[in-house]
Formats: C-alpha cells, structure tokens, sequence
C-alpha cells in the first residue's frame, strides 16, 4: 500500500519538520504565540506554493473520491494569518509537480499536516496564551479529521500501483524539502 510505503519513506522528513517547528513544547505547554506564527506561517508558504498546482494537476477521477473541494485549506491558513497580525505574500519559489502522481504525494504531506495540525490545535487550545487563537488551518476538518484522513488514506491505496510508488513518494519528497527550507 502506497499510504505506508509513504509513512516510512517520508519518516525523516516529518521528524526534521517536527523538529524545525519545536513539536516538543507543543506537549509540555512551552510552546509560544511565536512559535505558533512560525509554524503557521511557514505552512501557509508551502499551501501558497503548492496547494492550488496540485488540485490542477489531479484528474477529475479524485475530484469526488476525495472531495477536493472540501481539501482546500489556503483560505483557512489566510485567516489564520490575519488573526495573528501576519501579512500574506505573493509565490516567490517554483515548485512543480510534474504529474498528478507527483501531487497525489505533496498531498499526502498536507493531508498529514492535517491530521498532526488537529492534535496541535487540541493540545494548544488548553495551553495558556492560547486562549483567543482560532485553528482555522489546524482545526479544519474539525470532527471529521480521522474520516478525511482515511479517505484519502484509501483512494491513495487503491488509485496508486505500485510500480508508481516512487513518483509518489518524489512529490511528497518535493514538498517535504521545500516545507523544510522555505522562509
């Protein structure tokens, strides 16, 4: 199945973004309002640069199987900036996906983005200096987070053949890097 061939390809990706966004203090109640604008800013680079080329790049076929039009999180993220006083930006880097296989892989990262950003919301949203911050990115999907994520999880598995694993796997690498190195 292509969604675990991703999970333990993409390991030391997610670990390195963990650790570039201070994880750790999120579940000790340290972390700040600053590193919250830092993560939050950060991931509103990579939904700028990335969010609307994938959708592009995905056939019709996965417009209903994943409810594309319920995945889109660029304006949830620009809310969030507003909140915190951040200011948005224009695209500044390439960043191509060079087939819907290639998105189908820089998706997985923002899905599971997703999926951890509903864990930071709930641990944040009982951490003090948190107490007027809306998760409009992290809490987006709110109750539905886990079917979301297993949606995804299984049109990933039975659309993706196997011998397509690594352009997969290249897309979420794309995406992981530019997460990784963008500010």
């Amino acid at each position: 199945m292509v969604s675990e061939y991703l999970k333990q390809n993409t390991a030391e990706f997610h670990d390195a973004a963990e650790r570039l966004f201070n994880s750790e203090k999120i579940f000790n109640k340290t972390f700040t309002l600053e590193d919250y604008k830092k993560i939050i800013h950060t991931n509103y680079l990579m939904l700028l640069h990335s969010e609307e080329q994938i959708f592009n790049s995905l056939s019709d076929k996965f417009s209903d199987r994943l409810q594309l039009s319920n995945r889109k999180k660029l304006s949830l993220i620009e809310k969030d900036l507003e909140s915190l006083s951040l200011e948005n930006q224009t695209a500044s880097h390439n960043l191509e996906f060079n087939s819907e296989n290639e998105a189908l892989g820089a998706m997985y990262v923002i899905e599971g983005s997703t999926l951890g950003g509903n864990v930071i919301a709930k641990q944040l949203s009982k951490t003090e200096g948190f107490d007027h911050v809306t998760f409009n990115f992290f809490g987006c999907y709110q109750e539905n987070t886990g079917p979301m994520w297993k949606n995804f999880k299984e049109v990933l598995d039975t659309e993706v053949k196997e011998e397509n694993y690594t352009e997969v796997l290249l897309g979420a690498k794309k995406l992981y890097t530019f997460l990784l190195n963008v500010n």
